[in-house]
C-alpha cells in the first residue's frame, strides 16, 4: 500500500531571476524556472495538467508579458519512469503559453544553464577542431568520415566530454555549413577566427571575451588604413565582424602587404594581429584575439571553475589554426591534407613536439586517428563495426545503444544485409515488451510493433544516399538500471537533411529500451 505524506506541497514553485543576475550566473538574457516537487514512492501522483496550467496562468504568464525570455525550464523532478506524465501532458502545457510569449522563448525539457554545470567533473576530453577541410571534408560527397566521427562522439564521448568547433567562418556562414553537412551540435563555438565565443545550441555570446578584445582596438581606424591598400579586396559583408576585418589578397603580395599594414597600424597605436591563411584570406584582429587565445581563455575559465579538461585535442589544416597548437599541454593533429603554411609553421616551431602529429588520414578520419594515437579514449566508430547486433561497449552506455539502433535502421533500409527474420527477432529480444514509442504528433506505438514494422522498410533506400545520425545524446540515470536519454535524430537523402522531431526521450534499462517519447 502506498503511503502519502501528510499535507500536499504546492504543485509548483517558481524561480524568477533578474536580467542582471541571469547574465552574471548563467550567461542568458532571462529565464523562468518552474520546478515541480520531487516525486518518490511516498508522495502523491503529479498534479493534473489543468492544475499546472492554472498555476502558470495565475503566477507565471503575467510576469512574462512581452519580455524576451530565452528559456522556459520545465522539470518534474521525476525519479521513476512510471511517474513520467507523457508527451501529451507536456505538449498541453506548452500549448497553454500565450502566443505572444511563445514567440519570445525557446521551450526545452531540460535547461543546461552553463556548459560547466552540465559536467559534474572536468571533461574527459575536449576536442577543439577547425571545420573546413578538418572536421568537414568538402571532397567527400558521402560525408563518411564526418559521420564516422559523429557516431564515435555520440556513442562514447558526448556524456562526459566537450566538443568545440573553432572556425574562421562568421555566424552566418557557420549556420550555412550546418545546413549543408551532417554536423553535430558543439558545446562551444569559436567563430570569426577566434573573435566570437558562443555556448550551446542557442549560441549564447560570451560577453567577457568581448571585453578582452576591446582593449587597444578601434575598428574605424583599421578600415580607414586598409582602404589605402589597393591590393586588398574586402570579403563579403557577412565576414566583417566587430573584431575582425577581412580581405582577399593574392599570395605573392601577402607578405609585403602584411608587413606594411602592421607598421601603419602600429603607428596609429593599435595592437593588432594579422593572419594570412588558405593562400588568399587576410584577417585583421585585436592582438588578444585568434583561435589560440580563445582556447587559452576557455582553459582559464574552466580552470577557475575547477573543471579544466583532463585532455585537450586540437585539430587543424591551415595557417589560422597554428595558434591552437601553441597552447601548453594540448595534443594536436594536423590532418593529412593540411596546407603548406601550417606544415611550415610546424617545421619551424614544433617539429620536436611529440604531442603534435601529422595524421595519415584526411579530415575527421585524421581526428579519429589522433584519438587512438594519443590513447585519449575509444577510437572505433560504431560505423566501423560490421555486426552491430553483436557489438557491446565495455560498460553500460545508453548513448552507444541509441547510435547502434539507428545505424542498424540505416543499414536495414539501405539493404546492406539480407531481410533476415533473425535480425528482427534479435531487436525484439533487446527491447522490453512493455516499451512504448511516442511520436512527435502524439501517436503511441509499442516497441514490438515498431520493430515489427521495420519489415516494411527493408531496402526502401537501396542504392540511394540515405543516412541516419543522432546528435546531442544526453543520458540521465533515474534508477539503478534505468536511464532517461534525450537526443536529436536526423536523416539525409543526398543533399536534403530532415529532422524528424525536435528531440526524442528514451528510457533505457541496462541494454534495453523501455519507452520513448519526444519533446
Amino acid at each position: 500500500m502506498r503511503r502519502y505524506r501528510k499535507g500536499v506541497e504546492p504543485p509548483f514553485s517558481s524561480v524568477a531571476l533578474s536580467k542582471g543576475e541571469l547574465k552574471h550566473r548563467y550567461g542568458t538574457e532571462a529565464l523562468i524556472c518552474l520546478q515541480a516537487t520531487r516525486m518518490t514512492a511516498t508522495t502523491p501522483p503529479p498534479p493534473p495538467v489543468d492544475v499546472l496550467r492554472k498555476f502558470l496562468e495565475e503566477n507565471i504568464f503575467p510576469r512574462l508579458g512581452k519580455k524576451p525570455f530565452s528559456v522556459v525550464y520545465l522539470h518534474s523532478g521525476v525519479q521513476r519512469s512510471e511517474n513520467f506524465p507523457g508527451i501529451s501532458a507536456l505538449r498541453a502545457i506548452f500549448d497553454a503559453i500565450l502566443i505572444g510569449v511563445r514567440e519570445n522563448l525557446e521551450a526545452v525539457p531540460v535547461c543546461n544553464r552553463t556548459i560547466m554545470a552540465r559536467l559534474s567533473a572536468p571533461a574527459r576530453l575536449m576536442i577543439v577542431s577547425d571545420l573546413d577541410h578538418t572536421m568537414v571534408d568538402h571532397h567527400d560527397p558521402e560525408n563518411l568520415s564526418l559521420l564516422r566521427f559523429n557516431a564515435l562522439w555520440e556513442a562514447n564521448y558526448r556524456h562526459d566530454s566537450l566538443l568545440v568547433f573553432s572556425t574562421g567562418r562568421s555566424k552566418t556562414l557557420y549556420k550555412q555549413l550546418r545546413k549543408e553537412k551532417p554536423m553535430l551540435t558543439p558545446d562551444i563555438t569559436i567563430m570569426s577566427v577566434g573573435t566570437e565565443i558562443t555556448y550551446g545550441d542557442s549560441m549564447v555570446l560570451d560577453d567577457g571575451w568581448i571585453e578582452v578584445l576591446n582593449q587597444k582596438w578601434d575598428r574605424n581606424i583599421v578600415t580607414e588604413e586598409t582602404g589605402k591598400f589597393s591590393q586588398l579586396t574586402p570579403q563579403p559583408e557577412t565576414e566583417q565582424r566587430p573584431h575582425k576585418v577581412s580581405f582577399f589578397v593574392e599570395k605573392d603580395k601577402a607578405q609585403a602587404v602584411t608587413k606594411a599594414l602592421s607598421e601603419v597600424l602600429e603607428k596609429r597605436r593599435l595592437d593588432v594581429k594579422i593572419i594570412y591563411s588558405g593562400g588568399i584570406d587576410l584577417d585583421i584582429l585585436p592582438q588578444g584575439a585568434g583561435k589560440g587565445q580563445a582556447l587559452a581563455y576557455l582553459h582559464k575559465k574552466f580552470k577557475t571553475e575547477g573543471k579544466l579538461p583532463l585532455n585537450t585535442l586540437v585539430c587543424g589544416d591551415s595557417g589560422n589554426d597554428a595558434e591552437l597548437f601553441s597552447i601548453p599541454d594540448v595534443h594536436g593533429v594536423m590532418v593529412s591534407n593540411a596546407q603548406e603554411e601550417l606544415l611550415q609553421w610546424h617545421a619551424e616551431n614544433a617539429k620536436d613536439n611529440p604531442k603534435i602529429i601529422h595524421a595519415t588520414k584526411r579530415c575527421a578520419a585524421g581526428i579519429i586517428e589522433a584519438i587512438g594515437h594519443f590513447h585519449l579514449g575509444p577510437n572505433l566508430s560504431p560505423r566501423d563495426v560490421a555486426d552491430l547486433l553483436d557489438s557491446k561497449p565495455e560498460s553500460v552506455s545508453p548513448g552507444y545503444e541509441v547510435v547502434k539502433f539507428y545505424l542498424f535502421l540505416e543499414r536495414w533500409r539501405r539493404a546492406e544485409f539480407d531481410n533476415s527474420e533473425a535480425y528482427i527477432k534479435s531487436l525484439e529480444a533487446d527491447f522490453d515488451p512493455s516499451g512504448v514509442m511516442v511520436y512527435p504528433n502524439g501517436f503511441e506505438q509499442s516497441f514490438s510493433d515498431s520493430v515489427s514494422g521495420l519489415r516494411n522498410y527493408h531496402g526502401d533506400q537501396q542504392g540511394k544516399r540515405f543516412r541516419v545520425w543522432v546528435d546531442r545524446v544526453f543520458a540521465s540515470q533515474i534508477s539503478s538500471d534505468t536511464w532517461l536519454v534525450k537526443f536529436n535524430k536526423w536523416e539525409s537523402y543526398g543533399k536534403t537533411f530532415v529532422s524528424l522531431s525536435l528531440a526524442h526521450i528514451l528510457f533505457f534499462s541496462a541494454y534495453y529500451c523501455i519507452s520513448v517519447s519526444a519533446q
